[in-house]
């Protein structure tokens, strides 16, 4: 039995969101180091992570998307924040949502945090606005 094939059917629907929320290409870049680490840790940390959270339709897309920018940030994993904040903008999450997050994150868990998190945000943001990259509408269940 393959990693892959004894975590579906949360694999396959995760995977799509993954690739809606944060593009296909970096998804691919994601999953394209083939070696025994990888084929066994994507497609568990896909199942679980976007497939069992991000289909749950308890709360929508834009949401999800803040939450995963505020912890992000609070816990300075300055990489993950510089690729969900672009999947929050694809999910429709406005520059100043992030703002209003951002704020939030700064006052519960200290300015170095705020700093740190408003740098890759302002480039982030600046980046999608370049590329002309439209939001993705939020869909219920994503």
């Amino acid at each position: 039995m393959s990693e892959t094939s004894k975590y579906e059917p949360l694999f396959s629907e995760g995977m799509k969101v993954r690739r809606r929320v944060l593009g296909d290409a970096y998804v691919d870049s994601a999953v394209g180091p083939v070696d025994p680490m990888t084929q066994a840790f994507q497609p568990f940390m896909v199942s679980y992570c976007w497939g069992e959270i991000w289909t749950d339709d308890t709360l929508p897309p834009t949401t999800r998307s803040m939450l995963v920018v505020a912890m992000t940030a609070a816990l300075n994993r300055l990489e993950e924040l510089e690729i969900h904040t672009r999947g929050a903008l694809r999910n429709g999450v406005s520059p100043e949502e992030l703002l209003a997050v951002l704020k939030q994150v700064t006052v519960y868990c200290g300015v170095p945090a705020g700093v740190g998190a408003l740098k890759v945000m302002r480039r982030m943001i600046a980046e999608f606005e370049e590329s002309g990259t439209t939001a993705e509408p939020s869909e219920q269940t994503a």
